[in-house]
């Protein structure tokens, strides 16, 4: 019951609009938080958050470099997420319903 419970918990963090959204842009190379907050226009800390709460279930990983921290998928062990995840949009589509044709940011 105890799996149950997880992967119940896990699709929920998958309800979240913005969440899905940055799934699915993990989904094809990492990203920055400075990238995500570029993106979605919402503030640092609030994409921070999204990421603690997907991290925390071990959805995603970091990576530090330097100042900046990357994000990067980990649901090998996830194939109900991956299955999701396969159903999405790719990055280029998103992006342009995001109204972002271009990100300006640079990470390193």
């Amino acid at each position: 019951m105890e799996e149950l419970s997880n992967i119940a918990d896990n699709l929920k963090l998958l309800g979240d609009k913005t969440r899905l959204a940055m799934l699915s842009l993990l989904k094809e190379r990492e990203w920055c938080v400075c990238e995500f907050v570029e993106i979605f226009d919402i503030s640092q800390p609030a994409i921070s958050q999204h990421l603690k709460k997907l991290k925390a279930q071990g959805i995603v990983k970091e990576n530090k470099r330097g100042q900046w921290v990357f994000y990067s998928l980990h649901i090998e062990d996830k194939a109900y997420i991956q299955a999701v995840l396969d159903q999405m949009p790719d990055s280029k589509t998103i992006l342009s319903q995001l109204n972002k044709t271009q990100i300006n940011v640079v990470c390193e």
